[in-house]
Formats: structure tokens, sequence, C-alpha cells
């Protein structure tokens, strides 16, 4: 298994990316629509790049951000999302946020979809634990709602989440801290939906494993420590506290082998015991995830410490943001870089923050007052 690579576009790959999240997402996520524009930063200048057609009132801004701060890009832009693109390219190859059906659909590579499919439920992926003998929490899983019993309240306690198999934004999990609140949270669902129960993990530090498949070969891509809001990721920190890669490198195998293509990464909990430290696996997102855009930026720009945070912005164009003296400078290696841009217009801004630990809360700071 290989250490991580500065990207996953190598020289000799050309790639159409498709970074469009609205077949795999949660509909309350504001702006989701305008998500693609994130992949930019990760594509290097011989790729294709398909963007929102909204998103292009803020192109030449973003492409003068990069321009200053030295992040190469592609230029070759699709200015609409339709899939078709992904095979219709000779010598190159789909990069996607998902790889569904209707990505499979363009890119005929079954194993993979079959292999997302499985471990996207936290049904199946507790399953695998099991048989891989990956620690995990104390899980019950039911094929559906009606077949939830008194058994699970009894083994699990409260409090205890109740999860949706399948999620995504942290929509579809409750925390419940009693039998009235289980009941309530319980009647969200459909009779038929697969749910399971789980334990609360006593921490309050989780950490994201991201791996990376190119060609046959597994390579452990980041670890980073998530910054959360409740159950709703808010960020990513680098480095992170703990690498635990032991902890989930048997199913990461296992997904590699049974025919796992591009980014994907692991939800991992930190729990100090009587004995030591544990590192339980909570789930795994078969996909490129929040942490990935600022990964594969910083691994480009060379970075090593830095966190990247989802921030609200009173402004609706970047030409609004004022970056001046605070923009990432490669001469020092700090300052601020635009991860998710496309978002402003909704409000929204990924920014990631490069420097030391102390200079990253003073340009916080001072980001929040401009912003």
């Amino acid at each position: 298994m290989s250490a991580a690579l500065n990207h996953d576009c190598l020289p000799s790959a050309r790639y159409v990316i498709n970074h469009d999240v609205m077949s795999c997402t949660a509909d309350a996520v504001v702006g989701n629509h305008l998500y693609s524009g994130r992949a930019l930063g990760i594509s290097e200048p011989w790729d294709i790049i398909q963007l929102h057609p909204e998103l292009k009132s803020q192109w030449p801004h973003i492409r003068a951000h990069y321009r200053r701060i030295g992040l190469s890009h592609t230029e070759h832009i699709i200015w609409y999302l339709d899939p078709a693109h992904l095979g219709a390219h000779i010598g190159y190859q789909p990069s996607v946020f998902y790889f569904g059906p209707g990505e499979c659909r363009y890119w005929g590579d079954h194993a993979w979809l079959e292999t997302v499919d499985y471990i996207n439920s936290k049904n199946n992926f507790m399953a695998l634990a099991a048989e891989l003998g990956v620690d995990v929490p104390r899980t019950r899983c039911y094929d559906s709602v009606s077949a939830v019993d008194a058994t699970a309240l009894h083994e699990i306690g409260y409090p205890c989440y109740l999860k949706a198999a399948v999620s995504v934004a942290g929509v579809g999990i409750y925390r419940c801290e009693n039998e009235a609140e289980f009941a309530r949270a319980l009647s969200l669902f459909a009779d038929d939906i697969p749910v399971q129960v789980q334990e609360e993990v006593a921490t309050k530090t989780f950490l994201n494993l991201q791996y990376q498949v190119l060609g046959q070969e597994l390579i452990r891509l980041a670890a980073s420590e998530q910054i959360l809001d409740g159950f709703a990721h808010q960020g990513n920190r680098v480095p992170a506290s703990h690498q635990p890669w032991a902890a989930v490198d048997p199913m990461a195998c296992w997904l590699r082998d049974h025919g796992m293509k591009g980014i994907f990464a692991f939800d991992v909990a930190v729990v100090q015991t009587d004995t030591g430290l544990r590192f339980p696996a909570i789930e795994c997102n078969p996909r490129y995830n929040g942490a990935s855009y600022p990964t594969l930026i910083a691994q480009k720009l060379g970075l090593t410490e830095w966190t990247a945070v989802n921030l609200d912005t009173r402004y609706r164009s970047l030409a609004d943001v004022d970056l001046s003296d605070i923009e990432f400078d490669r001469k020092t290696g700090e300052g601020a870089v635009v991860v998710n841009w496309g978002t402003v217009s909704a409000g929204k801004l990924v920014i990631l923050m490069a420097g030391s630990r102390d200079y990253q809360e003073a340009l916080a700071v001072e980001l929040e007052a401009r912003l």
C-alpha cells in the first residue's frame, strides 16, 4: 500500500471531471446544485471539467484567484452537467463525485457500481466489518423499521443513534436520549426503510481517513480531523491527532479488490479506554467527500498544515470578497484558498486556511470580519 500521491489526476491520465452532487445529496443542503465548482481546484490543465451554467458569472474571479496563488487548473469547461460526456471523449477517464447508475450508464464499470452501492449501506458496512474483524461501535441492523424490537434498546442502551442505512449529510440520523425520543425518531421513517440502532461513541474526536485507487494500486491519501456541527460535516483539519490506518486497511483492501475506483473515505472515532485507545469505524463514504477537495488542493500546493471550513458570507459574488493581504502566498505557505466558490451566490464558501495553528486562528477571525 502506497503513501499519498500529490493528486489523483496523474500526468499520464486525462479526466472528464463531473462532480455534480445532485444524484447523491440531501435536498435540504442550500446551493447543492452549485457544488460542481469545488472540483476546479483539483483539476489539471489537460483535463475537461463540467460546471453548472450558473457558475459562469464567478469564473473570471476564481480564475484570477487561482492564478495569483499559483494553483493549476483546467480551462477546458463544458457549461452543463450532462453525464453523457463521461464516456464521450476518447483518451479521457471519468472523475465523478459519486459513481451511481447515471454515471455507470455512460461508463460501464459494473463492479465499481456494485461495490459503491453495497458499501453505501451502513448495514452492509457493519456486516463486512464483522467479516473482516474491523472494530465498530455496538450496532443492531434491521432490514426495515417494522422489524425494530426492544432487543436493540436493551443491548445498546441510551443515549443511542437511530440511523437510516443509507443517508447523506447527516440526514436520517437521530440521537435519542430515552425511549420517547427513540419512538418519535422511529415514527419519522416509513415502515420499509432499513435502519440501524447504534451506541453513542464517547468521544468528541472523529477522523476522516481517505483512500484512493489508481489502477490496481491502493493509496493512503490523507488523514484529517473532522470539524462537526452535530452530525453535519463543517470542515477538516490537517494534521490529524491520530492516523490509525490499520483500523480500516482490511476494508479498504476489500473495496479495491471488489472494483472500487477513485477516492473513498472512512469516518473513524478516537476513543480512550482503560486499556488504551480504540479506533472504531463508523461508516464508509464510497465517493469524494467534503475533505477530498481541500486535501487534493493542499497536496498540489505542498501544504502540510491547514484547516478547511464552511463559512457564511453576506456577499453573493466573489468580486465582493476581499482577500487582499490574506490570500495564500506560496512564499510563506500561509493564507486563504477558496475551495467551494460557486456557492457564494447562496451565501456560502469553503475556504482552506494554510499555516500554523496560531496563524489559522488569526486568519479565521479576519475572514469572519470580511465575509
